[in-house]
């Protein structure tokens, strides 16, 4: 096996087995808040929040650690440490905590995952990329295992989440052993890392008077209102959609195991769409699949309020599948047209992630009160009609303009 071969197939098991220990973690995190826990939507919806704003404390110190690190593992190795003790976590410390001391068990869990989850994934990306820029590889083909690793995990956490709520825990810090030892058993050669030195604009051209600049851009908040508007509401309408979607069955397990089956099925589908997303956002434009991805996405919302059966509320589910791809794609490519290449991460991370978090931690809380007031279907309605009204906004804000090309986006 050649170098670069072997650093491919090492670094798609590691998103492969970071994404299984997500996905063991969380698919089913609102069920298991809900009826292993007992809280109610509010409740649920402040540990969102909690995990939304610590996120956005931890995002930025991982991002200066990352490129302080260049290709050195520390972080990473810090990162797949902390995975290993989240089966312990769950089980002997935060369920407890959220039943004695819930704020205390809020906050905590929020920096945890945020430490562990939410911020990490971002430093994995990054890192991987990087990697991926000076191999005979693309970052894509090694993140579609990412998305492999999701869906097979949720595929088996509705059944084991009927057999027993810790077993999926238990499997999560399994995969972080496996996370571990890939960590460690891959290295890069000198020649690599002279290679990532030279094509490496970021390492001595990047600054804060550059990244402060962003501030002064309209197409900067152009696309931060787009973020926030169309991404974010949907990414909240998603927290708790699990909990609506098993109420529609006759018992709450029936529901439990059919939304990881469904769940399961959809990534897949997604992984599919990412093959075929490109060619879309390369006919139409980065800017017009931006919003082709917020009208889907209002369908979905608005959809799932009209739903009243298993089998529409299925189909609102799989549109996801259609959704995220144009998404995804059209956000890399509309940032590399739009921007400054020596800013694709920091847009990427404040543009996108930290927006999104930032909204998240106060929508959270919002949307909870509108399920335990008002009931799912009228809250999807409503949370829907933002998102059509962000979608339409951003026609006429997002920028046409193409200022630099990226081969890979």
């Amino acid at each position: 096996m050649t170098y670069s071969k072997k650093t491919y197939w090492l670094l798609s098991g590691a998103f492969f087995t970071f994404f299984l220990c997500w996905s063991f973690s969380f698919s089913l995190f609102p069920i298991w808040l809900s009826q292993h826990i007992g809280l109610t939507g509010e409740k649920i919806g402040v540990i969102f929040s909690c995990n939304a704003i610590a996120a956005l404390f931890v995002m930025p110190c991982y991002a200066y650690l990352q490129d302080k690190l260049g290709l050195r593992k520390h972080l990473l190795i810090f990162i797949a440490l902390l995975l290993l003790t989240v089966g312990p976590f769950f089980i002997y410390v935060y369920s407890s905590l959220l039943l004695s001391h819930f704020y205390l068990a809020a906050l905590l869990g929020g920096l945890f995952f945020a430490l562990t989850f939410g911020a990490a994934i971002g430093v994995l990306e990054c890192y991987v990329e990087r990697v991926a820029r000076t191999s005979d590889f693309e970052f894509g083909r090694a993140r579609l295992w990412g998305s492999l690793g999701w869906a097979i995990a949720t595929f088996c956490a509705g059944y084991l989440f009927n057999k027993g709520p810790d077993i999926n825990f238990w499997l999560a810090s399994l995969s972080a052993c496996v996370f571990i030892i890939l960590i460690f058993s891959f290295d890069l050669s000198q020649a690599h890392l002279t290679a990532e030195k030279k094509n490496d604009k970021h390492a001595e051209k990047f600054d804060l008077k550059l990244m402060s600049g962003l501030l002064f851009m309209k197409e900067f908040w152009t696309f931060v209102i787009f973020v926030m508007g169309v991404t974010c509401v949907y990414s909240v309408y998603d927290q708790q959609f699990s909990v609506y979607f098993a109420s529609m069955f006759e018992n709450r397990q029936e529901g439990n195991a059919m939304y990881g089956y469904l769940n399961s099925f959809q990534v897949f589908l997604e992984a599919g769409g990412m093959f075929l997303a490109p060619l879309l956002v390369i006919k139409i434009g980065a800017k017009n699949s931006l919003i082709v991805s917020g009208l889907i996405m209002a369908i979905r919302i608005i959809g799932s309020g009209f739903a009243d059966d298993t089998v529409t509320i299925s189909l609102m589910k799989l549109l996801h599948a259609v959704e995220l791809p144009i998404m995804l794609v059209a956000i890399f490519k509309y940032i590399s047209q739009t921007f400054d290449a020596r800013m694709s991460a920091t847009l990427y991370i404040v543009g996108f992630q930290f927006s999104t978090q930032i909204t998240a931690s106060g929508l959270s809380i919002f949307a909870g009160m509108m399920y335990d007031n008002l009931g799912f279907p009228l809250s999807y309605k409503i949370l829907g009609s933002i998102v059509l009204f962000f979608t339409i906004v951003s026609y006429f804000l997002l920028s046409t303009k193409q200022q630099v090309s990226n081969k890979h986006p």
